[in-house]
């Protein structure tokens, strides 16, 4: 059993009858009254973020979890499956495990967070940021620069995001995964 004071960003808590992942913490000692801790924890099993405050020295229960790298390979209609870099072992996660998969592509190299006890999977977690072609988007129009105007873009996993206006069909674009947004075009 652990306490308030061991709560850092990563840490895995069991809390409510539900796996949570510290997103971000702040540890308050007011003027007047006791300390508390401010933390904002993610669910890992529906992905919903809480705010909660839990008093000074609150006993939390941690969870032990392991992140091991592996490579996308295909999905089916039920499942993600995914081959691990170092023993070649196949594991299917379900869809709903996965953040953001509009973005993962064939051969990617992803994180899965696994329960060290239970040894299940428990969330994928793709890179900060990926880079992906355009397969579609709207030519720009010469001279229509002097705002920061942004166009539709299809990219080769499927998912759509918003591009400057420079942006050509077959440019390699780099985007961040947590938000979908347009990062740089990547030089070829």
């Amino acid at each position: 059993m652990a306490n308030t004071s061991d709560i850092r960003k990563g840490l895995c808590i069991n809390f409510n009858n539900d796996l949570y992942h510290v997103i971000d913490f702040q540890h308050v000692k007011p003027g007047k009254g006791n300390a508390f801790v401010r933390t904002k924890l993610k669910s890992i099993t529906s992905g919903k973020i809480l705010d909660h405050t839990f008093a000074a020295g609150h006993s939390i229960d941690p969870v032990r979890v392991e992140r091991r790298n592996f490579q996308y390979l295909y999905s089916d209609e039920y499942a993600f499956h995914f081959m691990n870099n170092e023993t070649y072992e196949q594991v299917a996660v379900n869809k709903e495990m996965v953040d953001h998969p509009e973005f993962m592509k064939e051969s990617e190299q992803v994180e899965i967070l696994f329960h060290s006890e239970e040894e299940r999977p428990l969330v994928v977690e793709l890179p900060q940021y990926v880079e992906l072609e355009v397969t579609y988007t709207e030519p720009g129009v010469r001279g229509d620069t002097a705002t920061n105007a942004q166009k539709p873009a299809t990219v080769e996993t499927g998912a759509e995001i918003r591009v400057p206006l420079f942006i050509n069909q077959s440019d390699v674009v780099k985007i961040e995964t947590e938000t979908g947004n347009y990062i740089e075009r990547v030089k070829q």
